[in-house]
């Protein structure tokens, strides 16, 4: 039986420290500024119609990335580390930081759980069978996210798929997000829609940006999840907000 699920995610909202681009990682508890405030109030609009069954969220007041001795630095001074140990920024590693290999590990050990838990309540509940039509898990992400341009489809045209067994909402950091993705798309061979441009695969999300994935996978195989990207790094609900100097 295949079960199918999607996965929301979104950035937490702009902080001071974000504006002035210093490190930010769990030794880090910067709150909101009050362009954050008005980011994630847009966020919220633009997905309240959304149906979820499950919400993660960071613990942290702006939503684990660990930067090291470098956490609540100026990302300058990370450049000028880098350049020092003769590595590239992006793949640098401070004393007492985490590689992006263990990032990657913590995303791919978390969306395991998740898949685990969705097909462990989709026995229990055992109400979703091959043939049902789309719910309206489905339905409300389907009304909710813009088609088109920025989108591929929400829906899964195969009348033969079942409906979504649960929707997930998880709000993270930049950082955790990217190395996340990285997995899905490298290691899952997550299909991306055709606008998706390699930048933006390889950038981190803006501020409140919002992806969603549709994961479909079967019981009792050995074979990973397939996954398909609808949408990544959304920010059209950011369109209307001013930013606060």
């Amino acid at each position: 039986m295949m079960t199918r699920f999607a996965l929301t995610v979104v950035r937490h909202g702009e902080t001071r420290f974000n504006k002035e681009k210093i490190l930010q990682g769990q030794g880090v508890d910067e709150p909101l500024s009050e362009t954050g405030f008005k980011q994630a109030a847009a966020a919220g609009i633009f997905l309240k119609n959304v149906k979820f069954t499950h919400v993660f969220s960071s613990d942290l007041t702006r939503t684990k990335q660990k930067y090291g001795v470098a956490e609540g630095r100026a990302l300058s001074e990370l450049r000028a580390m880098a350049k020092a140990a003769g590595e590239e920024c992006l793949m640098f590693t401070p004393p007492g930081g985490e590689t992006l290999a263990q990032v990657k590990m913590r995303g791919k050990d978390f969306f395991e759980f998740l898949c685990q838990l969705i097909l462990k309540e989709a026995d229990e509940k055992g109400q979703f069978s091959q043939g049902a039509p789309s719910n309206s898990l489905e339905t409300s992400l389907a009304k909710t996210f813009p088609l088109g341009k920025t989108c591929a489809p929400a829906c899964n045209s195969d009348s033969s798929a079942p409906g979504l067994a649960a929707s997930v909402l998880v709000v993270s950091h930049g950082a955790y997000m990217r190395n996340l993705f990285d997995y899905l798309v490298t290691d899952l061979k997550c299909s991306l829609p055709a606008s998706l441009s390699r930048s933006e695969l390889v950038s981190v999300s803006p501020n409140t940006g919002i992806s969603l994935f549709i994961v479909n996978f079967e019981e009792g195989r050995e074979v990973q999840p397939t996954v398909q990207c609808v949408c990544m790094n959304l920010q059209e609900h950011l369109n209307g907000v001013t930013e606060t100097r």
